[in-house]
């Protein structure tokens, strides 16, 4: 069987803020447990504040888990080396808009210590790999959203990780895009690469993942497995339907 690439046991994320000398609490995770083996892409689903970006941020090592644990490769996050393993496409990308393209890539190469005799040709690779060759030596602040994302892929790929996170990786895109994406996630599982994504669309989600867990008001609700949903793309629509409004107690839209 193989090893949890991906462990969080009872993993809780309380935010604290002070203001005027009065310290408030709020939960944003709570006491959630998952695992997600090598080669597996799992899909997390929630509503608007559920916990998703949270739990991200946590196996990114960007937030500490308040209690509980959060491992990647069997390391406690934030931990350098199991980081290097990791490629990342967050929601937003602030990428510095006055480079290019290649410039950008090579820049993530050189973070994530690729040698520098083998760097142009990785960086080379990669932008004709993202479909870029045409556009790669024109500044970021040109693109459409669409290119920048392909730059982003880029850079989560050039250092050939063996985790992907993808958050929100078919946000604002076109259909070509959103079917490059796809094509993409099911190629890096192809390649053995353990994928973990959080997205809002459930038909794109059904079409690639393995497993699912959904979160409600930062706690795990429910998982289902592939079998669950996968020969009836609408099934998991209906399944997150069914576990948000039983423990949300979220009302359907009424008119007439």
């Amino acid at each position: 069987m193989n090893k949890a690439v991906i462990r969080l046991s009872a993993a809780t994320k309380i935010y604290r803020r002070s203001h005027l000398g009065k310290t408030t609490e709020s939960v944003g995770v709570d006491g959630v447990s998952i695992e997600v083996p090598r080669g597996q892409v799992f899909g997390l689903l929630g509503l608007n504040g559920s916990g998703k970006t949270t739990t991200i941020k946590m196996l990114m090592g960007l937030l500490y888990a308040t209690r509980g644990e959060v491992t990647l490769f069997g390391k406690t996050m934030p931990d350098p080396e199991a980081l290097a393993r990791v490629g990342y496409l967050p929601e937003a990308a602030y990428l510095n808009r006055y480079l290019t393209g290649r410039e950008t890539i090579r820049l993530f190469a050189t973070l994530g210590g690729i040698a520098a005799g083998d760097r142009e040709d990785r960086v080379n690779a990669m932008v004709e790999k993202v479909g870029m060759s045409e556009w790669a030596d024109k500044r970021i602040e040109e693109y459409s959203k669409g290119m920048v994302q392909r730059i982003c892929i880029g850079q989560a790929l050039v250092h050939d990780p063996d985790l992907l996170i993808l958050d929100e990786p078919i946000t604002g895109l076109d259909p070509l895009a959103i079917n490059e994406i796809r094509n993409l996630i099911l190629w890096l599982k192809s390649q053995g690469k353990t994928v973990f994504l959080s997205s809002h669309d459930i038909s794109e989600v059904a079409r690639v993942c393995d497993r699912i867990a959904i979160l409600c008001a930062g706690k795990l609700a429910r998982t289902a497995e592939a079998s669950d949903f996968r020969e009836n793309p609408d099934r998991l629509e209906e399944i997150f339907e069914e576990t948000v409004r039983g423990t949300q107690r979220v009302g359907a839209l009424s008119f007439g």
